[in-house]
């Protein structure tokens, strides 16, 4: 088996962010709303993001992300059917272009995204 190489991050200086100063963006969903927090470091977009109870997304996306769940509960289903659920403590991970995803949420949920 190929080892892989470990992703490169460069020219970001040590700092920290208190992310409730952080301006926080409205996306409105199919229902419901996300709240983005979001910070860009390079080519790296780092979001604390916030979706309301009963949250669905209006759009199948593409974008590659590692999402980690800090509170409530996602349900993720990829465009082949297959549902996923996160919950406090769970991540999933997906590369740009692979699996077309969209989530939901009946009871709301706080993540952390880098994408």
């Amino acid at each position: 088996m190929k080892e892989e190489k470990p992703v490169q991050i460069s020219g970001i200086p040590f700092g920290t962010t208190d992310w409730s100063t952080i301006e926080r963006t409205e996306h409105k969903g199919e229902r419901g709303c996300a709240y983005w927090s979001t910070q860009n470091f390079g080519a790296i977009r780092v979001r604390m993001v916030e979706y309301t109870p009963g949250y669905f997304a209006d759009h199948w996306c593409v974008k590659g992300h590692i999402l980690f769940c800090l509170e409530g509960e996602l349900h993720t289903e990829l465009e082949d059917g297959r549902t996923f659920v996160l919950k406090p403590g769970m991540s999933y991970q997906v590369a740009d272009n692979a699996e077309p995803h969209r989530s939901q949420t009946e009871l709301g949920a706080k993540l952390f995204i880098v994408d």
